[in-house]
């Protein structure tokens, strides 16, 4: 029995969403094989003000198990970003550990190359020495344009950071605080010394009338007291 047409209609069109959906999904995980200091790039064309995920895990061959692979943490990877409309302009340059993460923004719209080169000369026993171009296995994803998921993984520590300026801030206010009092007590002290300085003031300027007014009584004293002596 053949299908109907509506029954046609209705696959054809679920086909096409599912075609949408696949297509609409900004991660694309991938994993290939390189040797060491060996580059492999990959071109995006990005619009302005795009956002770039990209997370990386590398794996070394070991031929002592049977060609399998397993990380190995001396392993490292230099990671680059050119603007290649912009005399491959470098955006990113980053040397990290064997597994990581790098993000970057596009600062003006245009094609991106994106390069890995593992280095392995640190590995020990020289598995890379031979310089095989399967040595390496690296998988990469890498989600574009998406920032849900960079703000999930980063939730905890943008909690934290907020965390520690709400810590900043309540050590300024009891340091504004501290300054605030210590200038009450400054002013206390400057009133309390003025006050004093002005009583030495005018208790000086008494004791110099009193003094005053004792040299005057006691010269005319002695003047009168001279006087009747020669009367006498």
């Amino acid at each position: 029995m053949a299908p109907s047409r509506s029954s046609a209609s209705w696959l054809s069109s679920s086909l096409a969403v599912l075609a949408i959906i696949c297509l609409s999904v900004p991660a694309n995980a991938l994993y290939f094989y390189m040797g060491e200091k060996q580059t492999k790039c990959f071109f995006e064309e990005l619009p302005k003000d795009t956002l770039v995920v990209g997370h990386f895990k590398t794996e070394v061959a070991n031929p002592q198990a049977g060609n399998t692979y397993s990380i190995d943490p001396n392993v490292k990877m230099l990671i680059t970003v050119d603007e290649t409309f912009d005399n491959d302009h470098r955006v990113v340059s980053k040397r990290d550990s064997h597994s990581g993460r790098f993000t970057f923004s596009a600062a003006d719209p245009g094609q991106h190359k994106i390069c890995l080169t593992p280095d392995g000369s640190h590995v020990s026993g020289g598995w890379l020495s031979g310089g095989a171009s399967d040595a390496i296995r690296v998988t990469l994803d890498m989600a574009i344009g998406e920032t849900s998921k960079i703000e999930t993984e980063d939730k905890g520590k943008m909690q934290d950071i907020v965390q520690k300026v709400k810590d900043l801030n309540g050590r300024l206010h009891d340091i504004r605080r501290e300054q605030v009092f210590q200038r009450e007590r400054e002013a206390e002290f400057r009133d309390q010394s003025e006050a004093t300085n002005s009583r030495v003031v005018r208790w000086t300027i008494i004791q110099l009338v009193v003094l005053s007014a004792a040299c005057a009584w006691q010269l005319s004293h002695l003047r009168s007291f001279f006087i009747k002596q020669k009367l006498t």
